[in-house]
C-alpha cells in the first residue's frame, strides 16, 4: 500500500476553546479527511492578535490564552499568532499570516514533507498558502465558501491577491455551482473549479416529534428559527419585521454577533421582545433539536455560498425560507423544501403564511438533502487530492 498523503490544512476559520462553533464545518470536513487511511492531516489555524491596546476587547481577550499546539477533537492543531489590524489591515493579512507561520511550516515540512497545502477559506488563506507554496514548492488547493469571494473579492486591494492565488493553485473548490459562477465572473478560470458540497451528519440532524419538543420549550404556536451570526449580511432584521405582522409566532435567533444590541432594541421597538428568543452561541450538538422543532428556518442573507444552516434544516425536516443567494436554487427546487424570497420583510411574511398553510411532511423535506453526508464530502476530497498530487508528480 502506498504511503498516506501528508496534507497541511491551513484555515483561519476553525473552532477553538473560545469559539467552539467558529468554522465547525471546516473541522467536520477535516476530521472526515483525517479519518481516511490514505490521508495524514495536520491543521494550522492562524490566530489574529491585535496590538496591545486592543487585546483586552471581548472578541480578542480569550484568544491570547489559546494553546500554540493541541489535540482538538482528535485533530493535530497548531495555532500560531499573526499581527491583526482590525477592520483596516485585511489587505496585509495573507502576508502577515505567511510570515508568521513560515518557520513552523518549514520545520514540519523538513521533519515530514507535505504533499499538499489545503487552504480552507479563499481569503486570506489562499494567498497565504500561495506564499508558502512559492517558498517551499508544495502544491496547494483553495476552497471558496461564500463571503471570502463576495466580500473580499469586492475589495480592490484584495482581489488581485485572490486572482493570483487562483491562478497558481493546483485546484480550486466551491461550495455551490452558483459560487463557482461568481468566481468565474471575478476572472477565475472555471475549468479549475470543482463544486464540492458541504457534508452533513444525518444521524444528528433528523426530524423529531415537533409538537412534543415545542411543548418542552413552552411554545404552543408557530415556531421559527434563524441560525447564523447576528450580522447585517444575514438580514435577521427582516425576519423580525416579518414576525411583527404575524401574531403568536415565536422567533429563535441562534447566534451571536455585532448586531445583537441593535436587534434587541429593534425587537422592543416592534413590540415583539417577548416573541424573540436570543439563544446566543448554541452548541452544535444542541442545535439539531431546536432546528427540528421549528416549523420554518428563515435566513434571507444578502450573500451566501451554500449555507450549512440551510442543509441542516432540511435534514431535520424543516422547510426553509431564504433569499436568492448563492446555491439557494440548488436546494429549493419545489415548494416542499420551502420558498425563495426577495430580501423584503413583507415577502418573508407572505412566504411564512404560504408554508404554514400547507406544511410539508418532514420526511419529504428531508429527502431533498438525502445525498449530503460527510462521507460523500470526504470521498470527493480524497479523490481530488490524490489525483492532483499524482498529476503534480507526473
Amino acid at each position: 500500500m502506498a504511503r498516506p498523503l501528508n496534507i497541511l490544512t491551513l484555515s483561519t476559520l476553525f473552532p477553538n476553546a473560545a469559539s467552539p462553533n467558529f468554522g465547525i464545518f471546516v473541522e467536520r470536513q477535516t476530521a472526515e479527511l483525517a479519518s481516511r487511511p490514505e490521508m495524514d492531516v495536520t491543521v494550522i489555524n492562524p490566530v489574529g492578535i491585535p496590538p496591545p491596546l486592543l487585546r483586552n476587547l471581548a472578541p480578542y481577550r480569550s484568544l491570547t490564552a489559546l494553546p500554540d499546539h493541541e489535540e482538538w477533537n482528535g485533530l493535530d492543531v497548531y495555532r500560531p499568532r499573526f499581527a491583526l489590524i482590525p477592520k483596516f489591515g485585511g489587505a496585509q493579512n495573507p502576508e502577515r499570516i505567511a510570515r508568521a507561520i513560515m518557520p513552523l511550516v518549514r520545520k514540519l515540512h523538513e521533519n515530514k514533507p507535505f504533499d499538499l497545502i489545503d487552504a480552507e477559506f479563499f481569503y486570506p488563506d489562499g494567498p497565504a498558502a500561495m506564499r508558502i507554496s512559492d517558498a517551499l514548492n508544495i502544491p496547494f488547493t483553495i476552497k471558496a465558501r461564500g463571503s471570502d469571494i463576495h466580500h473580499w473579492g469586492s475589495d480592490p486591494k484584495c482581489l488581485p491577491q485572490i486572482l493570483s492565488a487562483a491562478e497558481k493553485a493546483a485546484a480550486l473548490l466551491a461550495v455551490s455551482a452558483a459560487l463557482k459562477q461568481d468566481m468565474r465572473e471575478l476572472g477565475i478560470d472555471g475549468d479549475k473549479i470543482t463544486v464540492h458540497y458541504t457534508g452533513l451528519d444525518q444521524d444528528k440532524f433528523r426530524p423529531v416529534d415537533r409538537a412534543s419538543v415545542k411543548r418542552e420549550l413552552g411554545i404552543d404556536g408557530p415556531l421559527f428559527i434563524s441560525v447564523g451570526a447576528l450580522i447585517k449580511r444575514k438580514n435577521q432584521a427582516l425576519v423580525m419585521e416579518a414576525l411583527a405582522s404575524l401574531p403568536n409566532g415565536i422567533l429563535m435567533l441562534a447566534g451571536i454577533g455585532e448586531e445583537e444590541k441593535t436587534y434587541r432594541a429593534k425587537a422592543k421597538a416592534l413590540g415583539i421582545e417577548n416573541r424573540v428568543r436570543f439563544l446566543g452561541n448554541v452548541r452544535h450538538n444542541a442545535l439539531p433539536r431546536l432546528v427540528a422543532a421549528a416549523d420554518i428556518a428563515i435566513l434571507p442573507s444578502r450573500s451566501e455560498g451554500l449555507a450549512n444552516a440551510w442543509v441542516e434544516a432540511l435534514s431535520c425536516g424543516t422547510p426553509i425560507i431564504i433569499s436568492d443567494a448563492g446555491g439557494a436554487r440548488e436546494l429549493v427546487r419545489s415548494d416542499t423544501t420551502g420558498q425563495i424570497v426577495e430580501q423584503d420583510s413583507a415577502a418573508i411574511a407572505q412566504a411564512i403564511k404560504v408554508v404554514m398553510a400547507h406544511p410539508p411532511a418532514q420526511d419529504d423535506v428531508r429527502e431533498a438533502v438525502r445525498g449530503f453526508s460527510w462521507k460523500t464530502n470526504g470521498d470527493a476530497l480524497v479523490t481530488l487530492f490524490t489525483d492532483m498530487v499524482q498529476r503534480e508528480l507526473a
